[in-house]
């Protein structure tokens, strides 16, 4: 159709796992182009000190964004910036991808769209969204230079965020609904070691306070019933995530959150479609993983064009 553009490989999502997927399809000499509707490096981008990605000692997300967008590139990956909105299979040989750049179609589509943090879905949340309540301590802690702030979660990205807020913070809560940590025992214990750290076990947020700006945030402690409130200015909420897949309801089987679901080799059910990295239903979400997924999909999407 007049006005399509034509590839052979369409990779969505431009975070670790579509930029190594791209980089992947561009050396096998695939026509390719990465779609992105943000910025380059997703998730990885907005964390403050990578330190466990083979190879690499203690560099920035940001960065290690840059160096693997400048890798994929130099081996002539096309790249745009437009949003897909929605993506119909392919019935003449090409998907047909919806996006805010026009039309686009492929024999091969990687999803790679990853995922959001979630909510907690309290009184006060939505209002001081950005006066004090955020979802990037990277973004947002050098605002809360010498004042304490509450981090709410127990996993990885909610220590690895605490640890990080104790360069500006006076004091960091870390509220957590469980009575131990799920992050690896290594995260654990530097957070157990840094005396800025107050953990807040067996509690959950009932509440943010404030009118213009955050005044504290009211926790229950889920064993006693106990209610109090900690006087922090901000807050800073990391209590998992949802997967980017919205566009793609309806056209490939998904779980009930959202995650896609795919064989050993990431092809979806429908034949030509692959997915890769935080998007799709998994165990360990990591840098590591999504690049191991994206080089694997394009590897079965390379296979699949013959």
């Amino acid at each position: 159709m007049s006005g399509e553009k034509e590839y052979e490989i369409i990779i969505v999502g431009g975070g670790p796992g579509g930029l190594t997927a791209g980089m992947y399809a561009a050396r096998a000499r695939r026509r390719t182009i990465l779609l992105e509707k943000q910025g380059y490096g997703g998730q990885m981008a907005l964390t403050w000190e990578v330190e466990n990605y083979p190879g690499v000692e203690k560099v920035s997300g940001f960065e290690l964004g840059q160096r693997m967008e400048k890798q994929a590139r130099s081996f002539g990956l096309e790249m745009a910036m437009a949003e897909v909105s929605s993506v119909t299979p392919a019935e003449d040989g090409l998907h047909r991808l919806e996006t805010s750049d026009g039309v686009y179609t492929c024999r091969s589509l990687i999803v790679a769209t990853g995922a959001r943090h979630n909510r907690l879905g309290v009184p006060g949340e939505a209002e001081l969204t950005g006066r004090g309540v955020s979802y990037c301590a990277t973004c947002d802690g050098a605002f809360f230079r010498d004042v304490p702030v509450a981090v709410v979660g127990g996993g990885n990205t909610a220590l690895e965020e605490a640890l990080f807020l104790t360069r500006f913070a006076s004091k960091v809560h870390l509220v957590h609904r469980r009575d131990e940590f799920r992050a690896v025992k290594y995260v654990q214990e530097k957070v157990l070691a840094e005396t800025k750290i107050e953990p807040v076990m067996d509690s959950v947020v009932e509440r943010i306070e404030g009118s213009d700006n955050v005044t504290g945030i009211g926790v229950k402690n889920v064993q006693t019933g106990a209610v109090s409130t900690l006087a922090v200015e901000g807050a800073f909420i990391f209590v998992g995530v949802t997967p980017n897949s919205e566009f793609l309801k309806g056209v490939l089987p998904m779980d009930g959150k959202g995650f896609l679901q795919t064989d050993e080799n990431l092809a979806t059910k429908v034949p030509g479609i692959f997915a890769a990295g935080d998007v799709k239903d998994k165990t360990l979400r990591q840098i590591a993983t999504a690049v191991g997924e994206g080089a694997l999909a394009a590897t079965m999407a390379d296979h699949y064009l013959g």
